[in-house]
């Protein structure tokens, strides 16, 4: 009996404990189930919203915002549809749901940048620049909200405030450089304020503000850009300078044209100072260097039925020749192979040359011609046609500028035939071309000649 009242209470705990693990395990998963349904439904929820949001469609993205309200990216992008697609755009909606959007992901700077916006459009400018620079503390190299933030100083008379933001667009970038230029030119800041404090150190960003300013017809602030590119040390190539050189030349501007040269030729004394004789006004007159096609060099027009090249020098002629080749298939009105030079007012000049050609056809053959750039009606004077087949031979002209001239125009020219049989054909070659004051030319051929 004694053994029996002992087993008795201990089989009863057993059984009290058995059932409240059961209850337990019964509450979690009664729980656990909830959890899951809850789970369940809020995923269902989201993914009802998403399908919603992919439909791209105003009311469909409403949709996804009632369905999704936790999505910050639905708020925001249901704010741009209020405020660019609606017929009649409520700043106040439009804020509210980008507002909504920061609330929910307050460190996405991209949220603030358009609640910023949205804020400027709704006439709220403190709100806006507050939002803008927490964007840009968010986000400090981003060049869509630097450049923004850029554009709202500038609209609210602190332009000045723009420029490291523009230089970090610049450095970053994401919008185009002409975008920029033209915010700062309608800003009204000075190209020598731009060029010291908005250009990043990138000698390709100066040279597409040199261009932009001489497309604007800024032909002094494209200056102020050249003076401060060419003493930047940065990198660029002599050919970056040539559309500045030849709006020089376009407005009369010898003399300023010349001193660039000259400072092309002090930065580049390989490419641009080896070419230039202190007795020969011609640049690369023996073409012993590539033609650079700009500045006071020969420029080579590309032409239908005639191709030019320079036969590098050899044993057979320790000097570059100019090459000419007609292939037969034009009546060619040519001019294409021409050179710039400056010159004094009523000044005498001789030049000269030597030429050399093969089976050149028609009645119309190549010949130099030059002029008076700013009137070719000025000055034209011309060698004799070159036809058929000859060795070595010298050409000369003499003649003195009127009291205007300052820039010629030496070119390798022919004029159309007027025959039947009008189609040139055949090769010219050039070499030792020289214009230099009164004597100084024949003598530097002549002597060139015989040591030959």
């Amino acid at each position: 009996m004694f053994i029996e009242t002992r087993e008795r209470p201990s089989s009863a705990k057993g059984d009290a404990q058995k059932t409240k693990r059961a209850l337990a395990i019964t509450m979690l998963r009664a729980c656990l189930v909830v959890v899951f349904a809850a789970a369940a439904y809020f995923a269902a929820r989201r993914g009802v919203a998403a399908w919603y949001f992919s439909r791209h469609d105003p009311h469909d993205v409403e949709l996804a915002v009632k369905w999704d309200p936790q999505n910050p990216e639905y708020a925001d992008a249901l704010g741009h549809l209020v405020e660019f697609y609606s017929e009649n755009p409520d700043p106040n909606r439009s804020v509210q749901l980008y507002q909504t959007a920061t609330r929910l992901s307050p460190n996405d700077a991209h949220y603030w940048t358009d609640l910023g916006s949205a804020y400027d459009r709704a006439g709220r400018p403190n709100d806006a620049i507050r939002a803008f620079e927490r964007a840009r503390r968010l986000f400090p190299s981003s060049p869509d909200i630097n450049w923004k933030l850029a554009n709202f100083y500038v609209r609210t008379k602190r332009a000045r405030e723009a420029l490291p933001l523009l230089k970090n667009v610049l450095l970053a970038g994401g919008v185009q450089d002409r975008e920029v230029f033209a915010l700062v030119t309608g800003a009204g800041i000075d190209p020598s304020e731009v060029a010291g404090e908005v250009l990043p150190s990138r000698g390709s960003i100066f040279v597409d503000y040199l261009n932009f300013e001489l497309a604007s017809g800024n032909l002094r602030g494209a200056g102020e850009v050249w003076s401060k590119l060419l003493n930047s040390g940065l990198a660029f190539r002599p050919a970056d300078s040539f559309p500045y050189f030849d709006a020089l030349l376009h407005h009369g501007q010898v003399g300023a044209a010349s001193e660039l040269w000259r400072g092309l030729s002090d930065r580049f004394p390989a490419e641009v100072r080896a070419r230039i004789s202190s007795r020969n006004l011609v640049t690369n007159g023996d073409f012993d260097f590539p033609i650079l096609n700009g500045g006071f060099d020969w420029r080579v027009i590309p032409t239908a039925g005639a191709t030019v090249r320079i036969d590098p020098a050899d044993e057979s002629h320790p000097w570059g020749l100019l090459r000419i080749d007609f292939d037969g298939t034009q009546n060619l009105d040519y001019g294409a192979v021409v050179q710039f030079i400056q010159v004094q007012p009523r000044t005498r000049y001789e030049f000269s040359a030597d030429v050399r050609r093969n089976a050149i056809t028609t009645d119309s053959g190549p010949r130099f011609q030059i002029f008076d750039d700013y009137d070719l009606k000025k000055l034209p004077v011309m060698t004799p046609n070159q036809v058929g087949t000859s060795d070595w031979t010298p050409v000369r002209l003499t003649f003195q500028t009127g009291p205007n001239t300052h820039l010629l125009l030496l070119r390798i020219a022919r004029s159309p035939s007027g025959k039947f049989d009008n189609k040139i054909s055949g090769t010219l070659w050039v070499r030792h071309i020289v214009l230099a004051e009164g004597k100084t030319a024949t003598r530097n051929a002549e002597s060139e000649t015989q040591e030959q």
